[in-house]
Order: structure tokens, then C-alpha cells, then sequence
């Protein structure tokens, strides 16, 4: 779960660059879903939820041009360094 926050003035640059990566990412090989949320209660703050079939499939994903891309492009906007926390959901798949 990575959260973005932008530099004061580079919020619709962020937010269009992620859109962007949703886009291309949600072709990715084991992608099960892959949505960037605007935080209601912190403007500038953009929050991605994504799920894959395995852990390679994501490793695969981090690897993918758009990926890089993207990552080089929005260190410039961000006001901190974006920060990724592993989730897993409490109970298994129906």
C-alpha cells in the first residue's frame, strides 16, 4: 500500500502521473486490481491498494518500465519519499 505526498503546488501533476501508472499497471501480468484513492482528509495525499496473484507477479511489476518511469518522474513532486506498507487481508479468499 504506497501513499504519495505531493510537494505543495504539484498535487494535479501527481495526480495525473498516477493515473498514469494505474493505467498500465492494471495490464500487468497477475494484477488482480490496482486503484490510486485521493485521501478526503489529507489534500495532496494519494493512496494505491493493489493486489496480485503472487508475490513474483508483483516483484515482476516493480521491474516493468512504466514502473521505473514513473518513480523517476514523481521524486521531483513528492514532498517526502513515497513509503510502501506490505498489507495482507485477515481472512483467506472466498
Amino acid at each position: 500500500m504506497p501513499v504519495f505526498i505531493a510537494k505543495a503546488g504539484q498535487e494535479a501533476r501527481l495526480h495525473e502521473a498516477l493515473v498514469g501508472l494505474q493505467s498500465a499497471s492494471r495490464e500487468d501480468a497477475g494484477c488482480l486490481g490496482y486503484t490510486v484513492f485521493s485521501d478526503d482528509q489529507r489534500p495532496g495525499t494519494f493512496v494505491l491498494f493493489e493486489g496480485w496473484v503472487r508475490r513474483g507477479d508483483l516483484e515482476a511489476h516493480n521491474e516493468e518500465d512504466h514502473v521505473r518511469e514513473f518513480v523517476k518522474e514523481v521524486q521531483p513532486l513528492l514532498a517526502v519519499p513515497f513509503s510502501v506498507t506490505p498489507i495482507t487481508p485477515l481472512a483467506g479468499r472466498r
